[in-house]
C-alpha cells in the first residue's frame, strides 16, 4: 500500500471537505483516516490516504491539490508517508 498525508488549512468555508474528497475519489484515492477541526473560524484537516489505485504521479496529485486549495481559499499539501518516517529516524 502506498500512502500519503494530506493537510488542509485555512479560513473555514462551506464545502471544503466535500471538494477535497471529491477530487480524491475522482483520482481513485481512498481515505483511510481523516481528522478535521475548526478553531475560531480556521479550518484544519489531516487525512491519511491510499494512493495505490491512483494512475497519476504523486507530484501531479500534489500540484493539482495545491491548485484546488487556491481555488477554494485554503492551503493543501500532499506528501508521501515516507517523508514523515524518515524525519523520525534522526
Amino acid at each position: 500500500m502506498s500512502r500519503c498525508i494530506i493537510t488542509v488549512t485555512g479560513k473555514d468555508a462551506i464545502g471544503i471537505i466535500a471538494k477535497v474528497c471529491s477530487y480524491l475519489a475522482e483520482e481513485g484515492i481512498n481515505v483511510l483516516d481523516i481528522s478535521q477541526t475548526i478553531v475560531d473560524g480556521y479550518f484544519n484537516m489531516m487525512a491519511i490516504v491510499d494512493v495505490s489505485a491512483c494512475v497519476k504521479e504523486i507530484t501531479t496529485v500534489s500540484e493539482e491539490m495545491k491548485e484546488l486549495g487556491l481555488s477554494i481559499g485554503v492551503d493543501i499539501h500532499c506528501q508521501r508517508e515516507e517523508i514523515f518516517e524518515k524525519m523520525h529516524r534522526l
